[in-house]
């Protein structure tokens, strides 16, 4: 399953639709450690190949959801079940982490 980019207009159907656990990555294309959190999120939707959705926001693209939401520091990871916040992780974390977060 691919990454996808969400906006103000998909984020809450995405979100609300979604029969598998969601992973929202608040970053923006500017950001170091959000840079170096990608490869880690690109490798867990891999290894759960359909098992959970990966979304990003970018920040700068998306101001709404980022105040919606109360995104301070980037990266932000959010994490989703059957439509409702289970989870906040800020900054880079271990694939390890996030994986547990999403279970």
């Amino acid at each position: 399953m691919a990454i996808l980019h969400l906006t103000e207009q998909d984020f809450d159907t995405e979100i609300a639709n979604a029969a598998v656990p969601v992973l929202v990555d608040f970053w923006a294309t500017w950001c170091g450690p959000c840079k170096m959190l990608a490869p880690v999120l690109e490798q867990i939707d891999q290894a759960l190949a359909g098992g959970a959705k990966i979304c990003k926001v970018d920040v700068d693209q998306q101001p709404a959801l980022a105040a919606r939401f109360g995104i301070m520091s980037i990266p932000t990871l959010l994490f989703f079940r059957d439509g409702k916040q289970t989870d906040k992780m800020v900054g880079v974390h271990s694939k390890d982490d996030i994986l547990a977060a999403l279970k």
